[in-house]
């Protein structure tokens, strides 16, 4: 392989080249960001520099941390092209125009080293056409990779080889692709759109004219090609809007000009009257004046859809969309419902599925391929394949035909078969030729659902589980709605802990989910209250803090492996593993006082002993009490794990993954570095300020309610919490036990869960998932 990338170039900084630059930088590799020297202004660098500065600005962020963006050199083409000499791989992001793209790459062969793989962010161009007229050695080291916006948040990027291509140079850029920038990279061919993209807007396409065609309302369309069919419950309409309508006749001419004569999609290719008055008038969807929902701020804001059939604006309807098993994914019903909703899901969902299994062996080699483009790029529950198998694809063979449409090869090959199967637990897919064969997850990638297929759990109740995923490691996997933490949990942890001394070596806390936990069920909890159940309330809080204490001192090394939103009990659990190996999007926190509540199975000791340890906190009680108190009273979250290492949720030796599915593998590996020697933690102490810091920390917050940031009852939470954190009755000399700080967590959270307060925002955050400011 060809020198590792140790410096990445972008050129062209708008908003996908520039939030590329900021994945890079968030993967700690230093990135020169290049644009054009903008004519009015006297700063040559104004165009990236003022993109890192917009970056910076931007919600969601494209930079994990601020620190990341220091990573990121600014400067133009005209004065800094000599610099790509010191890059391993440049990126070209520029606009969509064959022309500019192949006068840059005339400059770049100039300048550049060779071994140093240039790449473009194309959408819509042939590698082909962009290499023309290139020598032989630039040939080599160009290929196409295409990333999803926005890049730090979209884990698909499409790769795109040439026949001159090195591979050397294509799998270097493969591996830092994956390992260091986080995306699952899918080979695609040199074809129109390439996978996602291609098939997204044939269903787009086939969606807009379908609901134009059958006179439905953009509410009921949405209704049905969205949640039921597993896809994003924007819908269509909603996510034309959410990308811009004046993106879509972009896209159908880049295609309709260089597909096929012979392809599909131009026959559903067709502009709407009502879509090209919106797109003049300015209606462009969410960066315009609306689309087809908008918000009308001269009606107070009133939410409303355009009427397809008169172009007019009115309130938006509560479609009466799919029912029953066609509500809650089971495609064939849906498709089967007689009437508008049937012929509608039929329309999109018959028509995309016979469209994608018509691009094998064209667009992509295999059936996994085009699943994971659709579920990465689009974040389809399901890829097409899936879905297929969904209804079956004799089913789906047999109805195109009776309707006299065309029957891709690959469903004749598949006849009565599914495209996936387990077989001797182990994932297979079908592929053209009519066999099966193993899905071969890449070198460093562990998955739990793997490991489900091949063996059963050590364990297992009715919300949490215990696996074997070998080498003498054990996941404790929470299986509860939103992984949510209850008694069960607790029963578990504390069954495995002997178990797992006994017999194995190390434990990982892991989930295959999208999150890793929302904390405390919260249900079951509101449940207990109202039948004033206070004493098994209190069991739940000692429980959870025993089970979590156990695993803190266990003879064995435990290591925490969070993704996602890692809140309340979850982030308690976290703070109690010897280390945590995290993905790169960890959003984490103490957030009990957002419902009334203070954490109480442990997290307001292990954070407090984390910011008393940490050597940059100045001396004294007070310092990390009030850090402590800051970060749990406001309910912080983290925004990334570069953010919570900040915040001291996470250590800093605790590692951070990039790639989602290296976290499981990442985590056995870093369990088992720490098993030689393992030792556990000794218990802290604290030196706690006692009633003057509590009366400090009570000012702090009064200020904030006289500043209306603070409600009447925050006043009260944060009280019970300043108590928690200073003592309670402590003299300043005095040292609290972590014992004794569990008594007092416990007793501040009995009081505030006995309040109609709390009850309050409890129930408020189950029925809205929004804190109430009572």
């Amino acid at each position: 392989m060809s020198q590792p990338i140790k410096k990445v170039c972008v050129i062209g900084a708008g908003t996908m080249g520039a939030g590329i630059a900021a994945q890079v930088a968030n993967a700690g590799v230093p990135v020169l960001l290049l644009d054009i020297v903008p004519k009015e202004s006297g700063n040559r660098n104004a165009v990236a520099e003022g993109a890192v500065a917009k970056m910076l600005k931007t919600e969601p962020a494209p930079f994990m941390s601020k620190a990341a963006a220091k990573l990121v050199e600014t400067g133009n083409i005209e004065d800094h092209l000599e610099k790509i000499a010191e890059c391993d791989w440049v990126i070209e992001a520029v606009i969509e125009r064959l022309d500019i793209k192949q006068g840059l790459y005339a400059k770049l062969e100039a300048v550049k080293r060779e071994g140093t793989a240039v790449s473009s962010n194309t959408s819509t161009i042939p590698l082909a056409q962009l290499v023309d007229g290139r020598s032989e050695a630039f040939r080599r080291d160009f290929l196409i990779t295409h990333f999803f916006n926005p890049p730090r948040y979209m884990r698909l990027l499409e790769i795109v080889t040439g026949p001159d291509t090195d591979a050397g140079v294509a799998a270097k850029v493969e591996q830092f692709a994956d390992v260091a920038m986080g995306k699952t990279v899918v080979k695609a061919k040199d074809t129109p759109g390439f996978i996602a993209n291609r098939i997204g807007t044939y269903w787009i396409q086939l969606g807009l004219n379908a609901a134009f065609d059958q006179g439905l309302s953009v509410e009921l369309a949405d209704a049905v090609a969205g949640k039921p069919m597993g896809v994003p419950k924007t819908g269509i309409f909603g996510l034309v809007d959410l990308v811009g309508i004046d993106l879509m006749p972009h896209l159908q001419a880049s295609l309709t000009s260089t597909l096929p004569k012979d392809d599909p999609y131009h026959a559903i290719a067709r502009s709407h009257p009502l879509i090209e008055k919106m797109i003049a008038d300015g209606y462009i969807g969410r960066k315009g004046k609306g689309g087809f929902y908008r918000l009308n701020k001269e009606m107070s804001r009133r939410k409303e859809a355009i009427d397809l059939a008169t172009g007019e604006y009115r309130e938006t309807i509560r479609a009466a969309g799919p029912s029953g098993k066609a509500a809650r994914g089971d495609l064939r019903a849906l498709v089967e419902t007689k009437g508008p909703i049937g012929e509608y899901a039929w329309a999109v969902l018959g028509g995309t599925l016979a469209y994608a299994a018509s691009l094998i062996p064209s667009a992509a080699d295999d059936v996994v391929a085009i699943d994971d483009a659709m579920k990465l790029g689009y974040n389809w529950k399901a890829g097409p394949f899936e879905m297929i198998d969904k209804l079956g694809a004799a089913w789906l063979a047999q109805r195109l035909e009776s309707e006299g449409k065309p029957v891709p090869e690959i469903l004749k090959v598949a006849g009565d078969r599914p495209f996936y199967r387990i077989e001797n637990g182990v994932r297979q897919a079908l592929a053209l030729n009519g066999t099966y064969g193993d899905i071969k997850r890449p070198q460093g990638v562990l998955s739990l659902a793997d490991v489900k297929l091949a063996g059963k759990p050590l364990l297992k109740n009715a919300s949490a589980a215990l696996w074997d995923i070998g080498d003498g490691v054990t996941a404790l996997e929470f299986t509860g709605k939103m992984n949510a933490l209850d008694g069960e949990v607790m029963k578990l942890i504390v069954e495995a802990i002997p178990l797992v001394a006994s017999k194995y070596k190390a434990l990982v806390v892991y989930t295959d989910a999208d999150n890793f936990s929302a904390g405390a069920n919260l249900g079951l909890a509101i449940f207990a209250v109202n039948i004033a159940a206070w004493s098994e309330i209190e069991k739940l809080v000692a429980g959870g803090q025993m089970a979590y204490k156990g695993l803190k001192y266990a003879p064995f090394p435990v290591v925490g492996a969070p993704a996602g939103m890692a809140l309340g009990g979850g982030c308690e659990i976290l703070l109690h593993c010897d280390a945590i190996q995290a993905h790169a999007e960890l959003y984490m926190g103490l957030v009990e006082c957002g419902v009334g509540l203070v954490p109480g199975w442990g997290g307001n000791g292990e954070l407090l002993d984390r910011w008393q340890s940490n050597p940059m906190m100045p001396k004294g009680p007070m310092p990390a009490v009030a850090k402590v108190f800051e970060t749990v009273s406001t309910a912080s979250v983290s925004k990334s794990a570069a953010q919570a290492k900040e915040m001291l949720f996470l250590r800093a030796d605790d590692a951070i993954t990039m790639n989602r599915d290296r976290l499981l593998y990442d985590a056995k590996q870093k369990a088992l570095s720490l098993v030689e020697g393992y030792k556990p933690r000794e218990a802290p102490h604290f030196r706690l300020p006692g009633e003057s810091g509590r009366t400090a920390l009570s000012m702090a917050a009064e200020g904030f309610h006289k500043q209306g940031k603070a409600t009447d009852y925050d006043m009260v939470v944060s009280d019970a919490l300043a108590t928690v954190l200073t003592g309670g009755e402590a003299d300043l000399v005095d040292v609290v036990s972590e014992q004794e700080l569990l008594k007092l967590e416990r007793e501040a959270f009995m009081r505030l869960v006995r309040s109609p307060r709390s009850i309050a925002r409890v129930e408020h955050m189950l029925e809205t998932g929004k804190p109430l400011r009572n």
